[in-house]
Parts: structure tokens; sequence; C-alpha cells
């Protein structure tokens, strides 16, 4: 029965199912950096999953990216497969919320036969094609964080102006208040341990981004920004401020110089660098599905099925004692023949009632297990190409961005080694730049173009949707 489906047809459980694939398989790449695991692999093959590199400088990087690839493979068949549906009355909706059986099977078999790929491949794939999706991963993680530091404010406001207690207040003084100590914190064990004497480098990248944090700080509370954005304030700002100053660190924190990165000498700063980013991607993903849920109709402009009423018809069908408990009914033709019948008197209205009721109770009972009726509550599709280019992420990111080459010397038979590479730094740097950058388009653009409405990440009202 492994391979039948499941059917679990929430929404909810299906997020949280892949999910889980995620955690696993990142734990599985982390695990798979240790020698131990490539032993034990060896010593089930009879030596013949050996890999020839000298030094075991190359097993670790390599089964990361295999492992990596495997996942992002598995959510790009998926996604693929998963074109165009938009409600779960299509049959390949059951891909999606269903067989979890064969899928997992499917993402089992990616992981072992990934370990018969020649390592060429995979050189290719971690220093190209996974770099590329990684930026891009972080690229959207940047405009979500932006986007949830303007949502949470506004929760935090809405909350306190809707209720009569003022814990939503100090609840938003208070992370407010941490935020921006968090940041200043940093900012000061960054200039007292790594902008020493000829540190030019970490100087210029921890002064910017305090210019940044100020000009922020300023622009979200100026008269001009705040009459045309009202809710615009501090609380954004100390969340941009606190995650971009955490980039810096990490960013001269990964700095390849003795000298001005005195953690070099600690496997400390690695794994809490590590550890961070791993929380960040957890979030990052669950946060984007979650808003998924409730954004791809504003995002794919996919109609609601069976969310919106007829004027006309509905009005005729009071007339009629017709109560219509179920929007898509009056699109059947059997409820269109017998509503004919009804017109001209040959059986009563209220038979329309009594054929359906067998009906709207299945749909009751179903509406339990099935939320996703009338129209998906996010796209399929971009739902795993998320995920997809978050595979991506961890493995530049288990990996430290590293760059996987290969020494053809004379004095090295096509060793494959690990070249460190100031790749990791730059990318932090740059991430920390353009959420900034970000977040002051999203306080000027309302200035800028008055007329225009910026498109953000918001919640549609129930009106908009049936609009």
């Amino acid at each position: 029965m492994f391979c039948k489906s499941c059917n679990c047809n929430s929404s909810i459980a299906t997020r949280v199912g892949f999910a889980l694939i995620f955690c696993l398989n990142s734990m599985l790449a982390w695990l798979m950096k240790s020698p131990l695991i490539f032993e034990q692999l060896e010593k089930m093959s009879h030596g013949y999953l050996k890999m020839d590199c000298e030094g075991d400088k190359c097993y670790g990087v390599l089964a990361v990216h295999r492992i990596c690839f495997a996942l992002a493979l598995f959510h790009a068949l998926l996604s693929t497969s998963l074109i165009g549906v938009q409600d779960t009355r299509d049959k390949r909706a059951a891909i999606q919320n269903g067989w979890w059986g064969p899928k997992v099977l499917l993402w089992l078999v990616l992981v072992v036969v990934s370990f018969f790929i020649p390592n060429g491949f995979f050189m290719f794939w971690g220093n190209y094609v996974a770099m590329v999706g990684a930026s891009i991963f972080i690229l959207l993680g940047l405009v979500l964080l932006v986007d949830f530091a303007h949502s949470w404010s506004e929760t935090c406001l809405e909350n306190w102006e809707n209720s009569n207690s003022n814990l939503w207040q100090w609840i938003l003084i208070g992370s407010t208040a941490g935020m921006y100590a968090a940041a200043i914190a940093i900012t000061g064990v960054l200039y007292a341990f790594f902008a020493g004497d000829g540190c030019t480098l970490n100087r210029f990248f921890i002064s910017f981004n305090l210019a940044l944090c100020v000009v922020v700080t300023a622009l979200c509370v100026h008269p001009t920004v705040q009459e045309h954005n009202p809710r615009s304030g501090l609380a954004q700002s100390s969340m941009v401020a606190a995650y971009c100053t955490y980039l810096v660190m990490s960013a001269v924190g990964n700095h390849d110089h003795n000298t001005c990165n005195p953690l070099r000498r600690g496997s400390g700063t690695q794994y809490t660098t590590l550890f961070l980013g791993a929380v960040f991607t957890f979030l990052a993903i669950a946060y984007s599905t979650s808003r998924a849920a409730t954004q791809s109709r504003a995002l794919v402009g996919k109609d609601r099925k069976g969310a919106i009423s007829l004027p006309d018809e509905g009005e005729h069908h009071a007339e009629l004692g017709v109560v219509n408990t179920q929007p898509g009914r009056t699109e059947n033709p059997r409820y269109q023949a017998m509503l004919a019948a009804v017109e001209a008197g040959a059986i009563p209205a209220s038979a329309l009632n009594e054929d359906w009721q067998d009906e709207d109770e299945d749909d009751v009972s179903g509406e339990a297990r099935d939320d996703e009726r009338t129209g998906t509550r996010y796209n399929y599709a971009w739902f795993h190409v998320i995920f997809a280019i978050g595979a991506m992420y961890v493995a530049m990111l288990l990996t430290d961005w590293n760059v996987v080459k290969q020494d053809s010397s004379p004095d090295h038979d096509q060793d494959v080694y690990i070249g460190r590479s100031e790749v990791a730094m730059w990318m932090r740097i740059v991430s920390s730049w353009i959420c900034m950058l970000l977040y002051i388009w999203s306080l000027l653009a309302p200035v800028l173009m008055p007329d225009r409405r910026v498109p953000r990440f918001t919640p549609m009202p129930a009106s908009a949707e049936l609009a």
C-alpha cells in the first residue's frame, strides 16, 4: 500500500509535508559532509562509490551538491507537472496533495541516482547553476523580508487600534527597540574586532552599512513619507537595519584575511553563520509559502472560480424560492434542465433543493478535508520553484559558497579541490545593499508616484476578490 495516496487534502498539511522533506534533505546534506558517512557508503557498496580524491578534500562539498541537486530536480519535476492546475478537481492536483508514498520514493531514488553522476557535472552545477539559483533565492528572501517588515508593523498597529489592551503597543515598541539595540551592538563588535589597522575594506563595509541604517531611519519618519504612507515607521526600519547589519557581520566573518578576521582561526564562527543562515532559509521558505496561500491569485491573476455571484441570475432564482448554497451549481446542465422544468410549471421549485440536498451534505463534510474545492489557495508550480531554488541556496550555504575546481597539473592526477574565494563575502554585502534599496524604494515610491498604486504582497480584500 506504499504507493497509495495518503489523501492529505488540506493545503496546510501539504505545505508542512514538503517542508519536512526539505528539512530532512538539508539535514542529510549536512551529515554527508562528514567523512564517516562516506566510509560507511564505501563499505556498503564494496568500494564502488569511492571517489578519486586525495586527502578527503572534495567528499563533503560534492556530496552536499548531489543531495541538494536531487531535491531541486524533485521539485522541478513537480513544478513542471503542476503548471496550470487551478483547483483540486483537476486530476493533477492529486500529485500535489496526495500520493506521498510515490513522491517520497521518487525523492529517495533521485538522491541515490545523484551519487552515480560524475563529479564533473557537480563542479559545473555548484559553480554556476546552484550559485545563480541561490542568488535568486536571496533576492526573493530580501523582497519577502521588506514585505514582512511592513506587514509586521501594520499587524501590530491594527491589533493595537482594535483592542483595548496595550499589549500590542509594547510588543511593537519592544521589538523595535530590540532590533535597533541588536544592530548597534553588532556594529560596535564589528568596529572593535574587524576594523583594525590595514582593514580598509572592512571599515568601508561597516561604515557604509551604518550610514544606510541612519538614512532609512530618517526616511521612514520624514514628514513627506509619513504623509503618503502614514503607517511607515521605526518598526520596519529597525528590522531591515538589524538584518542588513547581520549580513555585514556574516560577510566580514567570511573574509579570507587572518589579520582582519580574527575568528578565522576558530571553527565556531563557521557553525554560527551556518546555523543562522539555515534558520533564515527555513523561515523564508515557510513565510513565502504561507504568503503564497493568500497571494497567488494576486500574483498570477487567477480567477476565483465559484466565488463570483451573478446578480441577475440570483434575483431570478430567489423569486422561484431557490436558495443557492453552492455558487458553481447553476452551471451544471442537469440543474439548468430542472430549472427550466420549474419555470414551465412541470415540477415544484422545492424539487431543486431536495435533489441537491445530499450533494450539499457531501460538500460540507468534504470541506473539512479539502479547502481548495473552488480554487487553489496558492500556485502549485510557483510553490515548487521556491523550494527548488531554496535547495540550491542550502547547497551554497553548507559549502560556504566555495568554488569547486580540478587540478590537472602533473603533480596532481585530476585532483578535485575546494578553493576559497571572496564570493561569499560579496554576496552578503551586495545582498545587504539590495535589501536597503528595496526598503528605500518602498518608502519613496508612494512619494514619487502618488497616482500609481505601488504593488505589494498585501492581502486582497474580499470585495476585490469578488470584483
